[in-house]
């Protein structure tokens, strides 16, 4: 399987503190990662400081 993470720095918050917004994205999301099986199929939206949806994340099944 594969996992993927993609991020859109062009939001207002990003525009601020790039790497800031982004290390705060990465640890968010590291943090929820128990809460998901992360087998195929999973994934969910990711937000940034100011709550909106700049990314997603999503695993996929590379056996195909």
């Amino acid at each position: 399987m594969r996992f993927l993470l993609e991020v859109s720095l062009d939001d207002p918050a990003s525009e601020r503190d790039p790497a800031g917004e982004l290390g705060r994205i990465l640890r968010y999301w590291a943090g929820n990662l128990r809460h998901y099986r992360l087998a195929p199929g999973d994934g969910s939206a990711v937000y940034d400081s100011d709550h909106r949806e700049v990314g997603r994340w999503r695993v996929e099944d590379q056996s195909t």
